[in-house]
């Protein structure tokens, strides 16, 4: 499974999520540097004051969620050797096991 496949549905699929796992890392990070949500993320999921008070410990699980999409996408994009394809699900495990530990642990 590459992006040579000669079904070009699969493709997309795959480059779209690539592109929307990119996209959560990119909005986890500015959430948790500026320590702002967005303001339309406010006023469409209605978080309530104690969620407003978190965008360090939101934005961080975002951002690491994300990574762990984006490296698994690695293999079925790029043609990789198995053995690093089994390293890069080792690390998309790792970035989610931290992602949880991150939302679990960061409280204020």
């Amino acid at each position: 499974m590459t992006v040579d496949d000669p079904d070009p549905v699969w493709v997309a699929l795959r480059l779209v999520s690539a592109l929307l796992s990119l996209a959560v890392v990119v909005l986890g990070v500015r959430v948790a540097v500026t320590r702002r949500f967005p303001v339309v993320w406010v006023r469409a999921a209605r978080l309530t004051e104690s969620q407003r008070s978190q965008p360090l410990r939101r934005g961080g699980f975002l951002a690491l969620l994300g990574a762990s999409l984006l490296v698994q996408q690695v293999p079925l994009l790029a043609p990789v050797p198995a053995v690093a394809g089994r390293a890069l699900f080792a690390l998309a495990l790792l970035l989610l096991v931290g992602a949880v530990g991150w939302f679990v642990l960061l409280r204020r």
